[in-house]
């Protein structure tokens, strides 16, 4: 599911901003050759810093009625860990793996195909519950902290 955020973000030459247009992933999903099936959807395409409650609950009225049992989320990163936090306090009988880029696919030097990669193999291993899968390491949602020092995510201890 794409919630939005850096991921899916594109440079617009006009006027030097950077906004949403169509998603990036159904490209990679069908570049990373799965040999199962794997369903797409947009849920919103949205900055995470401007995401409100009604958005968090709208996302978790997804995530509920949902028929699948494990779930990817491509998400903003200034924000995921709140998300991550709606979603597990709802104790959904699934797996949340929650995935983005620190810099935009459509820019060069972006994490976000290894971070996508990566979280789907996550995803496919992992017991029920909530997780963030960034830079090559999976932490549980209430683990978690990103470091906007060091740009990139580490455990909280």
């Amino acid at each position: 599911m794409a919630v939005g955020g850096t991921f899916d973000k594109r440079y617009n030459p006009l006027d030097g901003s950077l906004g949403f247009g169509d998603s990036h992933i159904p490209q990679l999903l069908i570049d990373a050759r799965l040999n199962n099936s794997v369903r797409f959807e947009v849920v919103m395409q949205i900055d995470s810093l401007d995401m409100l409650d009604t958005h968090r609950e709208q996302l978790l009225q997804r995530c509920k009625t949902a028929t699948e049992t494990k779930l990817l989320l491509v998400h903003g990163t200034d924000t995921m860990t709140n998300s991550a936090q709606v979603l597990a306090q709802a104790n959904l009988d699934k797996v949340i793996v929650i995935t983005g880029a620190m810099v935009p696919y459509a820019l060069e030097q972006s994490d976000a195909t290894f971070n996508l990669g990566f979280a789907l193999g996550c995803l496919a291993c992992l017991k029920n519950g909530v997780y963030i899968a960034m830079g090559g390491q999976v932490f549980s949602w209430d683990e978690v902290l990103k470091n906007k020092i060091l740009g990139r995510f580490q455990s909280k201890e």
